[in-house]
């Protein structure tokens, strides 16, 4: 019962029947239908809730699930849909290594002449001059493939 008395889950009637709506019809990520329960078994505003233990038996989940989605509903400020839908993230986790101004190199050295003996460039022989320029990160052969196709630069 920790749960429900530090965080108290309080549905509105709208929200409380789009949840149903969400486990009861369509097709939707199972994440999404585990969180929507949870939420319904911990709504107060009905009536009393069942024990902490007694949901996560009933539901076929952990404890510590009730804890997150009950943690997730307070940190969303009581909006039900962004609770059940997953949580975009803000930055990707590395940053990448290709900028504007990379991308820029690249396609230059692309509409360049190739090097003496070669009659076109190829993104192997590309790959071997940019790790030879010391400005533009070493990349490999997909990379500068997808840089130049996304930019609808034709290797010919």
């Amino acid at each position: 019962m920790g749960s429900q008395k530090k965080r108290p889950v309080r549905l509105t009637a709208q929200d409380r029947e789009e949840l149903v709506r969400v486990t009861t019809t369509g097709v939707r990520p199972a994440s999404m239908i585990m969180r929507a329960r949870v939420l319904l078994a911990l709504d107060t505003a009905v009536g009393e809730v069942d024990s902490k233990e007694v949901i996560a038996a009933r539901l076929g989940v952990s404890g510590e699930t009730l804890r997150l989605v009950a943690k997730r509903f307070a940190e969303t400020g009581g909006d039900a849909c962004a609770t059940i839908t997953r949580k975009k993230r803000d930055l990707p986790p590395v940053p990448s290594p290709v900028t504007g101004e990379v991308e820029a190199r690249l396609i230059a050295m692309a509409c360049s002449q190739p090097p003496q003996g070669y009659a076109r460039w190829s993104l192997r022989l590309m790959e071997k001059h940019v790790a030879l320029v010391e400005d533009i990160p070493d990349l490999d052969h997909s990379s500068i493939g997808r840089v130049l196709k996304k930019r609808n630069c034709v290797l010919t």
